[in-house]
């Protein structure tokens, strides 16, 4: 594995800077970014349009109805700020592989190696499949619909892949035990209680206030346990196939 650089910086790509730079400059994205462990560029596709309109659009060949976002801005707009040949090109898209934590991880490791990501926000029907071709070396969806553009999934990426970098949380352990991570063997996390120990005829289970830590983290695994086979069953068959891949 290559040594991961100090400061690894995303781009992103789209027709509204304005909307994900004010996202990017808050919590803890924001947050990495003021204390130097990630830059952010975000780049504004219409800058490459060559008309006086900043025409980034126009009809479908064959017809049919919606346009398509054309291929020489996107193009230029990534090799205007494309770095690193090995850099992941990544396209928002319903279209692509759907994000998880395993690709999470995938990427921050790519991030930390190249030393940038470029995330490309789609918008209108879809974008000429020769910028597909020519710049782009993932798609991913963060699910099964359709938002009017490719900025939110983006965004979700960019915090995603963020919060993993070391250092950006106070307290690493916090991303580790998340839900879908290898501490919670790819299932959900438990349930969390903080103050006041009563509130509406509602409690705080006594386990976690005993102080017995081997108790209190036994409770944890099991209603973890329990909340992934109640509400995400399909974890549960997976995380038994990939352990019968390994036997």
């Amino acid at each position: 594995m290559s040594k991961a650089v100090e400061r690894p910086v995303i781009r992103i790509l789209t027709l509204f800077p304005d909307m994900v730079r004010t996202v990017l400059e808050t919590s803890i994205p924001g947050r990495a970014e003021r204390q130097g462990q990630v830059d952010y560029q975000v780049v504004d596709i219409r800058d490459f349009a060559v008309d006086k309109h900043r025409t980034v659009d126009d009809t479908a060949y064959g017809g049919g109805a919606g346009m398509i976002m054309m291929a020489p801005p996107i193009v230029e707009a990534v090799e205007s700020c494309r770095v690193s040949e090995q850099a992941e090109v990544v396209l928002t898209t319903p279209q692509g592989e759907t994000f998880d934590e395993v690709r999470t991880l995938e990427l921050v490791d790519k991030l930390q190696q190249t030393g940038e990501l470029i995330l490309i926000c789609g918008h209108y029907k879809g974008i000429d499949e020769r910028a597909r071709d020519l710049v782009v070396t993932r798609e991913i969806s963060i699910g099964d619909y359709v938002l009017s553009g490719g900025e939110l999934p983006a965004l979700v990426i960019a915090d995603a892949l963020v919060r993993r970098i070391e250092g950006v949380l106070h307290n690493s352990d916090s991303a580790a035990n998340d839900s879908f991570t290898a501490d919670r063997d790819g299932g959900l996390d438990c349930a969390w209680y903080t103050k006041p120990e009563e509130y509406r005829g509602l409690n705080v289970p006594q386990v976690l206030l005993s102080g017995h830590h081997a108790n209190i983290a036994r409770w944890r695994r099991e209603d973890a346990a329990a909340r992934t086979r109640e509400r995400r069953p399909d974890l549960v068959v997976t995380r038994q196939e990939r352990r019968n891949d390994e036997e």
